[in-house]
């Protein structure tokens, strides 16, 4: 269970900082994750409510960061 938490705390943020920096857009990047995380859940590898919570802060963080990332690259 700990590295399930684990790996929700760290890879969704990471995915959505990929996803950005391949499509150059940071709402197709999030949309992509989003899809991943829900064929996951809908496999039954995600079997918790919390860490379905921890995916949702790690993909606010991710999008928060993937915008900031575009806004300093723009500059």
């Amino acid at each position: 269970m700990f590295v399930k938490i684990l790996s929700a705390l760290f890879i969704p943020g990471l995915l959505v900082v990929l996803f950005t920096r391949v499509t150059y857009n940071r709402y197709i990047g999030l949309i992509l994750t989003v899809a991943l995380i829900a064929a996951s859940v809908y496999k039954g590898y995600t079997n918790s409510f919390l860490l379905i919570v921890i995916d949702a802060f790690s993909l606010t963080a991710g999008f928060w960061y993937a915008h900031r990332m575009t806004t300093k690259a723009k500059r």
